[in-house]
């Protein structure tokens, strides 16, 4: 497997969106969260969530193909269970998966937008702003951040967390780089 640094070195070839880049980051610190409290593996969980949106970018607005092209970029380069949670990530792939990772990488990638979009109407537009309680008053408002998918983070039960405290391990994971996020 490859390490964080040579990661994120191939993250940064392919996308160069400043917002991308930054959401893949935050989709990775969730992951870490995640897999210390869960008993999981930190360093693979973290690079799942970092190259999650590899190939973003490149398949433009073929987004059937998103998840797709980063396994075929990846495959010789990571374990199969990252390539099966990136390859099912997307549900316009067709792929599924009932792996822990492809779990949290779905609910990761979901929770992330939403912090974000929550921490940008807050007045400063800073996450330390952000209270778990304002967070989840957003997440039941359908008009908020209408592209998050809140069904998929409500598949925070299937890790055994409650939304309360997945919303909770994922405000403080962004919170912990909300230097690298501008946030």
């Amino acid at each position: 497997m490859i390490s964080r640094d040579e990661a994120f070195k191939f993250l940064s070839r392919y996308v160069l969106n400043d917002r991308n880049l930054k959401h893949s980051l935050a989709v990775e610190a969730i992951m870490r969260s995640l897999a210390r409290r869960l008993g999981e593996d930190e360093e693979l969980w973290g690079i799942t969530g970092l190259l999650h949106d590899l190939d973003y970018e490149l398949v433009g607005k073929d987004l059937s193909k998103h998840g797709l092209l980063a396994v075929e970029m990846l495959e010789d380069l990571l374990p199969i269970e990252v390539l099966e949670a990136i390859a099912s990530h997307n549900e316009l792939t067709g792929r599924t998966s009932e792996l822990k990772l492809s779990y949290a990488l779905k609910i990761s990638d979901q929770i992330a937008g939403l912090i974000v979009a929550t921490a940008l109407v807050m007045p400063n537009k800073k996450l330390d702003e952000v209270r778990v309680e304002s967070l989840l008053k957003k997440f039941k408002q359908k008009d908020f951040a209408r592209s998050v998918d809140r069904s998929r983070i409500l598949l925070c039960g299937k890790l055994g967390l409650s939304l309360e405290d997945f919303a909770s391990i994922s405000l403080e994971a962004l919170k912990s780089i909300h230097n690298e996020l501008g946030l």
